[in-house]
C-alpha cells in the first residue's frame, strides 16, 4: 500500500510548491503523492488532468536536471495522467513535476521536498551487534556440548574404573569451564556496552550553573579554581536536559582523587542556578562518586572493582528508566541504577578538590573492539 495515509505526517517535514506557467488555456496543477517505500528509496508519483488533449510529463531534481520516470500512462475513466519517479538518499532530496500539453500551450508544475528523516536508514551497529549475537550463541552451544562431553566421559571411566575422577582432573575441568562462562560474560559486557555508546550525546557545560569555586574551559572542562579546601559535592551541571529516549555520553577523569557524576531533576538545577554556593545533596540525584580508591553510589551502595576508571560512560535509558555507569577502557558495566522520578533530567559533574581537570569528551566512532 502506498502513503497515502501517511500524507498528513510527511506533509510536516516537506514543502510542496506548485508553480503554473500557463501560456493559454487554463490552469491545472499536477498532484504530487507520496507513493511509498521502494528499494531504499521513495516512489513520488504525479498526477494531472489531460483536457482532452496529449500532454507530456517531464521530471527534474533540485539542480534542474533531468529525473528518469515511468511512462506517462491514462486513466480509462478519467481524463488524468500520470507518471511515477524513484527518489534515492543522496540524490538530491527534492523533485519537480511538469506537466506540458502541447495542443493548448500550456504548463503546469509541482516540486517536493523530503526531509532526510523519511529514508530508510540501517543502523551502522547491526552487522556489529549480529556478528556478537551469533558468536555468543556459538560460546554457549560450545559450552554445552563441552559440559555434556565432559560428563559422559566422567562416566563412560567411572562405570568402567569404578571410581571417580581425581581431585586434579575434577579442578582442570572446573577451572575450563569458568574460563568459558568467563569469556561468554565478557562478550555479553562488550555487546550490552556497543549498544548504549550507539547513543552518544553532546554535553556542554553551563557556567550560569555551577559552584563558585569552580572553573569551566571550554564549556566541557572542569576543575577547583584553587588548592583551597571546598566541599566534595561542589559541582556544574550540563546546559542539556533530557525528557526521554536513550543518551550516552563519556567522561575523562584520568588519574583523579575525587570525583562525581550523575543526573538530577530540574527543580534542583532551578536550586542550583539561584544557591549556587551551596552544595549538591546526594540525596537528591542518581550519581556515582569516587574518593580514596572506593566507589559510591546513590543510597550508600559500594561496589568493588579491579582497577580505578580512567574513562567513565554515563548511560541514560528513560525508556526503561534506568542510569548505567560503564569503565569505557574495559567497555565493562559497573553498576545500573533504577530511577524513580520523572520529568527533565540534567545531567552533572563534580571535579572534586585535587586540582585537576575533570572533561566531558566526545564520543568518537571506533572500529568495534576486537573478541
Amino acid at each position: 500500500m502506498g502513503l497515502w495515509v501517511q500524507l498528513p505526517a510527511v506533509t510536516f517535514v516537506s514543502a510542496l510548491v506548485s508553480t503554473p506557467h500557463p501560456t493559454a488555456g487554463g490552469r491545472h496543477d499536477p498532484l504530487l503523492v507520496l507513493d511509498g517505500y521502494e528499494n531504499d528509496g521513495i516512489r513520488l508519483k504525479c498526477f494531472s488532468e489531460r483536457l482532452l488533449s496529449e500532454v507530456q510529463v517531464l521530471w527534474t531534481d533540485g539542480r534542474g536536471d533531468n529525473i528518469t520516470a515511468t511512462p506517462l500512462t491514462t486513466g480509462t475513466t478519467t481524463a488524468t495522467a500520470s507518471s511515477s519517479v524513484l527518489l534515492k538518499p543522496g540524490a538530491g532530496n527534492s523533485a519537480s513535476c511538469k506537466i506540458i500539453d502541447k495542443l493548448l500551450r500550456t504548463s503546469t508544475e509541482s516540486s517536493v521536498v523530503i526531509a532526510d528523516a523519511f529514508f530508510p536508514v540501517t543502523s551502522p551497529w547491526l552487522p556489529a551487534f549480529v556478528v556478537l549475537l551469533f558468536l555468543s550463541i556459538f560460546l554457549v552451544i560450545t559450552a554445552i556440548y563441552q559440559l555434556r562431553k565432559n560428563q559422559k566421559t566422567m562416566i563412560r571411566e567411572t562405570n568402567a574404573q569404578g571410581c571417580i575422577q581425581n581431585a586434579e582432573e575434577q579442578k582442570t575441568f572446573e577451572n575450563a569451564n569458568q574460563k568459558m562462562l568467563a569469556e561468554i560474560e565478557r562478550i555479553r559486557q562488550q555487546l550490552e556496552f556497543c549498544r548504549a555508546r550507539s547513543n552518544a550525546v553532546n554535553i556542554t557545560l553551563d557556567e550560569n550553573c555551577k559552584h563558585p569555586s569552580l572553573m569551566v574551559k571550554e564549556k566541557n572542562r572542569v576543575r577547583s579554581s584553587s588548592q583551597a579546601e571546598i566541599p566534595p559535592e561542589a559541582v556544574v551541571l550540563a546546559t542539556e536536559g533530557f525528557s526521554g529516549k536513550k543518551h550516552y555520553w563519556e567522561v575523562e577523569v584520568g588519574n583523579k582523587s575525587e570525583w562525581g557524576l550523575g543526573v538530577l531533576g530540574e527543580e534542583m538545577r532551578n536550586t542550583l542556578r539561584t544557591v549556587t554556593v551551596d552544595p549538591l545533596s546526594k540525596e537528591n540525584t542518581f550519581s556515582l562518586w569516587f574518593s580514596k580508591g572506593e566507589y559510591s553510589f546513590t543510597g550508600g551502595t559500594d561496589i568493588k572493582y579491579h582497577k580505578v576508571c580512567s574513562v567513565v560512560g554515563v548511560f541514560l535509558d528513560l525508556e526503561l528508566n534506568q542510569l548505567s555507569f560503564f569503565d569505557a577502557e574495559e567497555k565493562y558495566l559497573l553498576k545500573r541504577l533504577s530511577l524513580e522520578r520523572s520529568g527533565t533530567l540534567y545531567p552533572f559533574f563534580s571535579p572534586g578538590a585535587d586540582g585537576k581537570w575533570l572533561g566531558v569528551r566526545p564520543v568518537m566512532e571506533k572500529a568495534f573492539p576486537s573478541l
